[in-house]
C-alpha cells in the first residue's frame, strides 16, 4: 500500500475513488485541501464518507456537487492493545449510498470490489435509515459510556444510566420524526426492544470510541453525534434536554485536552 505524506506527492487524476476515514474533527481540513488539490481527482472520481456521525457529508458538498460525494455505513468495533497492533471485535455489511437522492448504482462497482475482498458490501437507496440506526446505538452509549468510564453492557445494569439511555431514544425519535430522515424503526419503544434485547448484548464488553479518544486525550466525534441532534432539534424546534446535557458534559471534558 503506497502510503503518501503530502497532497503534492499524490498521483495526479490517479484514483476513481476516495475513501474518508479520519474522525469526524478533521472533515473541515480534508475537504478543504481536497478542494485546493483537485488535481489528483479524476472528472469521475467519487468521495465515499466512512464515519460516525450524521451529515458528514456537508463540509464535502461545499466543494463538490452531490454526483461526486457519498455516504458508507461501516460497523466496526476495535482495540487496539499496543502500537500497531488491532483487535477487531464487531464486523458488519458495509452498506454504500447518498443522503442527496443519488443513484446509488454508480458505487456497484466499488461495492463489488470490497466484496472480494471478503467484507461483505451492499449499496442501498435508504441510507439515511442506515446511519440514523447507528446514531442512536452511538449517541445513546458512546458519550455516556466515556463520561462514566463503563462498558456498552454495564449501561444497562443501573437505573439510572436506563433512564438516561431511554430519554435520549425517545429525543432522538422526535428529531427523526420531525425531520425528512427515517430509520428502520416505527417508534422509540420498537427501538428499546431490540437495542436492550440484541444489540447491547452482543456488545456487552465494548468499549466506545468516544471512551477511546477521551482516555487518549484528543477531542472526540460528540459534534457529529449527539451534536447533530442537538442542530437539527433547534431547527425543528424540539427540546433535547438529555442529549444537551450530554453533549455538554463531554465538551466540558475536552475543554481540558
Amino acid at each position: 500500500v503506497p502510503v503518501y505524506e503530502t497532497y503534492e506527492e499524490i498521483p495526479k487524476k490517479h484514483f476513481d475513488y476516495i475513501f474518508i476515514a479520519s474522525k469526524t474533527t478533521a472533515n473541515d481540513d480534508i475537504s478543504e485541501n481536497l478542494n485546493r488539490n483537485r488535481d489528483i481527482l479524476k472528472d469521475t472520481t467519487k468521495i465515499i464518507i466512512f464515519q460516525n456521525g450524521f451529515s458528514n457529508d456537508e463540509p464535502y458538498l461545499k466543494y463538490f456537487t452531490k454526483k461526486q460525494v457519498f455516504c458508507g455505513r461501516i460497523i466496526t468495533g476495535a482495540s487496539r492493545p499496543e502500537r500497531h497492533i488491532s483487535e477487531v471485535t464487531i464486523k458488519t455489511d458495509i452498506l454504500l449510498g447518498s443522503l442527496q437522492g443519488e443513484d446509488p448504482e454508480c458505487l456497484k462497482e466499488i461495492a463489488d470490489l470490497i466484496n472480494k475482498s471478503d467484507i461483505s458490501c451492499e449499496i442501498t437507496r435508504e441510507i439515511d435509515w442506515y446511519l440514523w440506526a447507528k446514531m442512536l446505538y452511538n449517541c445513546t452509549l458512546n458519550p455516556l459510556g466515556a463520561i462514566l468510564d463503563k462498558t456498552y453492557g454495564q449501561l444497562t445494569e443501573n437505573p439510572y444510566t436506563l433512564e438516561i439511555m431511554n430519554n435520549i431514544i425517545d429525543e432522538i425519535f422526535e428529531v427523526i420524526n420531525a425531520s425528512p430522515y427515517e430509520t428502520l424503526w416505527q417508534s422509540s419503544e420498537e427501538y428499546k426492544d431490540i437495542f436492550y434485547s440484541k444489540l447491547v448484548p452482543d456488545t456487552y464488553s465494548h468499549y466506545s470510541s468516544t471512551h477511546a479518544d477521551i482516555k487518549r486525550r484528543i477531542k472526540t466525534e460528540i459534534d457529529s453525534l449527539n451534536g447533530k441532534v442537538i442542530e437539527l432539534a433547534e431547527r425543528y424546534d424540539i427540546d433535547v434536554a438529555t442529549n444537551r446535557i450530554i453533549y455538554n458534559m463531554v465538551k466540558s471534558i475536552e475543554s481540558d485536552f
